[in-house]
């Protein structure tokens, strides 16, 4: 059964991915005009909103496969040390453009000596991704996104990402976790997600022997606690 969902999910992932791709790459082409003027400057607006809406598109495609692999525990993890430090760099780095425009700033404890973990390359890549993605969409701006790893009793890590946002109630935290549930109105529609990131982040988490914890109040920010074994 296990390789007749990979043969599946290949199948549609290519499917949607190689059209997908054909458009971001003409409408890039045509938005920076790079074989001559297009004539009128709307269209190279149009091409650009085009280009912009296809990687959106592509992101939630990617979303929608990774999830359908979790929830069908088909996964080809690699647990292995990997360092902190390394993997919190490269999750902020395409987050910077973002940030940096809106005044954003990301304060990292103990960066340089922060501990390793036992898991997937990049399935850690993904977590981390998804839960600093999260907390820089639902901060204001000029706001400050606090990360911190300690060892906990057991063996475990637990990487804390805390963000400066509106909070959510206690009673909507669960939800969050639910694929395509969103739980407070301002937390989920200030952003532009379906509400996929926590529960794939969720999912890996315990794929890798790990777990996700969330917790909040409203007007306090958001908090992810990411446990992973310490490796």
């Amino acid at each position: 059964m296990d390789n007749r969902k990979r043969s599946f999910l290949r199948m549609v992932s290519h499917e949607l991915r190689t059209p997908l791709n054909a458009v971001i790459g003409f409408s890039e082409i045509l938005s920076q005009e790079l074989y001559g003027p297009l004539g009128a400057p709307q269209y190279r607006e149009y091409a650009a909103i085009v280009h912009d809406s296809g990687l959106k598109l592509l992101k939630l495609v990617n979303q929608i496969v990774e999830l359908a692999r979790l929830e069908g525990q088909v996964t080809d993890l690699n647990l292995c040390p990997e360092p902190l430090d390394e993997a919190i760099a490269e999750a902020l780095e395409p987050l910077k453009p973002e940030m940096a425009a809106r005044g954003i700033t990301a304060r990292i404890a103990d960066l340089g000596v922060l501990p390793c973990v036992m898991a997937d390359r990049r399935g850690l890549r993904t977590m981390l991704a998804n839960l600093l993605q999260n907390a820089v969409t639902h901060s204001p701006d000029g706001a400050q996104v606090f990360i911190a790893a300690q060892p906990t009793a057991g063996g475990a890590v637990e990487v804390l990402i805390v963000d400066q946002g509106p909070g959510v109630a206690q009673t909507e935290l669960a939800r969050l976790l639910r694929p395509f549930e969103q739980g407070g109105d301002v937390l989920n529609r200030s952003g532009h997600g379906v509400g996929l990131g926590l529960p794939i982040v969720d999912l890996l988490a315990r794929a890798m022997n790990g777990a996700l914890r969330l917790s909040s109040r409203p007007g306090a920010g958001l908090a992810a606690h990411l446990s992973l074994p310490r490796a």
